[in-house]
């Protein structure tokens, strides 16, 4: 093999002197340095700059993103952490105490290096624990090398080195692995918790127990939950019950979506009742529920203070307008985002729920497309809702009146009179700023056709 090059050595001798100058170089000189160790590779520099780093935080994600450096660059980073927690004595100058992996942690510097930033308690006794944060993804292929050797790192400094993950995405992935890794995090500092998995009921059963250790969860998405097909009875009772024993000590629990999850039907209020503080979101979507779950729904302590609502894709059309109208009535000092979509509700349903519409004061954007409403319906939702100052964004379905035949085909000439009536109408409220969208799916793709004022067509249309 060949030595190395002059260019290299005076490389690796710049390296060594850069090494020898850190404790004498002035803390605001170190971001610009670090930001040329990554950009140059050099991983000897960034493994020494770790180690002398002399803010309480370094948002090594941040700066990386920039660089797209290589595993090497990141294990270096990591040494340098490792090198550090295995002093006896710290370094008199050793001020890092977070290490930010987390790619979207916000850039301004001038508070990350005060280390003033909010949502990272700094902790000052010298025998502090170091704190990594890190955003997870856990699906196939995770975890990639990087991880690997973060979690290595993790398991071999337990009690000194804390991997803290404030938002985790669990997509699918074999249970085994998914609770190796979670067995090395710091669980009650996860605040976003995504579970996208197409799991059976028993799988999240499994899963509960690092649920109820998430205490200071603020945000909770479970999607695509569906039943064990011929599971033995009690099995799935037993299943719901592992996982909503566990809702009492989300004590911070403040955002709650519930999308296409199959057990839900007749079982919503279990999941309610378990909920021990008010929600700002609730979210129940492409899910089947009864009238008793709705009844539930509305009754719940939980849901007086909703900012936002969603039961986008849950068909109504069976179902009294009553526990709706209550649930919008109960939340109507507070509702400022109502989502009623493909609900099937019918003229008659959604009449009976303008009075309660009409006292959402902080309504902004309500969306209703897909539901087979009437022209002198949405004509009445426009009277009742002229003094909602708020309410800037209204989408509605295309009035059964604009339609041509029981397949649904929109007839576009009757849809634009229609839509400059509402104009009008709008215009003698003296709501003119109000931007009324008009979706519908195109029959031929199932895109959707907006209309605010001109029809905004759907490629298919103007190919034909």
């Amino acid at each position: 093999g060949e030595g190395p090059t002059p260019c290299s050595l005076s490389l690796l001798r710049d390296e060594a002197l850069a090494i020898a100058a850190l404790e004498e170089l002035p803390a605001e000189l170190f971001p610009p340095l670090f930001s040329s160790a990554l950009a140059g590779m050099h991983s000897q520099a960034v493994k020494a700059m770790v180690q002398a780093w002399p803010f309480p935080c370094l948002p090594l994600g941040a700066l990386m993103k920039e660089h797209k450096p290589h595993l090497e660059i990141f294990q270096a980073a990591i040494d340098g952490l490792d090198v550090l927690l295995a002093q006896e004595v710290r370094p008199r100058r050793w001020k890092l105490q977070v290490l930010d992996l987390r790619r979207n942690a916000q850039q301004d510097f001038c508070t990350v290096w005060s280390g003033t930033r909010a949502g990272v308690a700094w902790l000052k006794q010298t025998s502090a624990p170091m704190e990594v944060l890190i955003d997870l993804c856990l699906k196939e292929g995770t975890p990639d090398a990087s991880l690997s050797y973060l979690l290595k790192k993790v398991k071999q400094r337990r009690g000194s080195l804390r991997l803290c993950c404030q938002k985790l995405r669990v997509f699918s992935m074999p249970m085994q692995k998914i609770r190796k890794i979670l067995k090395l995090v710091q669980l009650d500092s996860v605040q976003d918790l995504e579970v996208n998995c197409t799991w059976k009921l028993a799988t999240l059963g499994r899963f509960a127990p690092h649920l109820g250790q998430m205490v200071n969860l603020r945000r909770l998405l479970l999607s695509h939950i569906h039943m064990t097909p011929h599971a033995a009875p009690g099995m799935e009772e037993r299943c719901v019950s592992q996982l909503t024993s566990r809702f009492p000590s989300l004590q911070h629990l403040q955002e709650l979506y519930l999308d296409s999850i199959s057990f839900l039907e007749g079982r919503l209020d279990q999941v309610l009742r378990c909920l021990k503080n008010p929600l700002e979101t609730l979210s129940i979507t492409n899910c089947l529920i009864s009238e008793a779950d709705l009844m539930h729904l509305s009754q719940c302590p939980s849901v007086s203070q909703l900012k936002d609502l969603s039961l986008s894709g849950v068909n109504l059309t069976s179902i009294s307008s009553k526990p709706l109208w209550v649930l919008i009535e109960k939340a109507s000092a507070t509702l400022q985002d109502l989502d009623l979509d493909e609900c099937g509700i019918m003229d008659s349903q959604f009449s009976a729920l303008l009075p309660a519409l009409s006292h959402c004061s902080q309504l902004t954007t309500f969306s209703f497309c897909g539901n087979p409403i009437s022209m002198a319906v949405l004509e009445s939702l426009l009277r009742h809702t002229v003094g909602l100052s708020k309410l800037s964004h209204v989408l509605y379905p295309a009035p059964l009146e604009s339609y041509e035949d029981v397949h649904g085909t929109v007839h576009l000439g009757r849809l634009a009179h229609l839509h400059a009536r509402l104009k009008q109408v709008l215009q003698e409220l003296g709501l003119p700023s109000m931007v009324w969208f008009s979706g519908n799916p195109c029959p031929h793709c199932g895109d959707r056709t907006f209309y605010s004022p001109e029809p905004i067509l759907c490629p298919c249309y103007m190919a034909a």
